[in-house]
């Protein structure tokens, strides 16, 4: 064995680096989109702020996700952010196996001013956006967004997050 065989670290064990990362706080998104017809949409709580000039921004997605399916087939996005009171609508889009067709039928929605989006009623923010790139990485993929439409209307709302494996508020 070389030396450096014998220096190198232990590899890291991915349900401890899973434990890790669930103690950094993430607030919870709706990404939406269309496809073959059908409003898609999914939660997640992996969003990022990328870029302000020109406006980007990055949401990490499941490869088997219909949402992705439809930003490679070209479909613009929209991201929601959730309240506090909206952990239902982050619970029910949160489920794997949702059937394809009126995934948005028991959440208020409205659609987007610029592209046409589903976005969320009520939500702390909400984006519109243009896919620019995807990319896989790992077992998950990553689209870059430009945001073409923004809407953020003065609130007391509170955020949902993501802590821990569980679903709370931002106080």
């Amino acid at each position: 064995m070389s030396p450096t065989e014998a220096d190198a670290p232990e590899p890291v064990d991915p349900a401890v680096y899973r434990l890790a990362m669930g103690r950094f706080a993430n607030g919870v998104a709706v990404v939406s989109a269309r496809l073959r017809g059908h409003d898609v949409a999914l939660t997640v709580d992996s969003l990022t702020s990328v870029s302000l000039d020109p406006l980007l921004l990055l949401v990490s997605l499941h490869p088997e996700a219909r949402v992705l399916e439809a930003l490679e087939d070209g479909s613009d996005f929209g991201v929601s952010v959730l309240t506090s009171t909206q952990r239902g609508v982050a619970e029910w889009l949160g489920e794997v196996g949702r059937p394809l067709h009126d995934q948005l039928g028991r959440v208020s929605h409205h659609r987007g001013e610029v592209t046409g989006t589903a976005l969320v009623d009520d939500a702390l923010a909400a984006f519109e956006c243009r896919t620019v790139d995807i990319r896989e990485a790992g077992d998950h993929h990553l689209v870059l967004g430009e945001v073409v439409g923004l809407e953020a209307r003065p609130t007391d709302n509170r955020a949902l997050v993501h802590y821990r494996g569980r679903l709370g508020e931002l106080r």
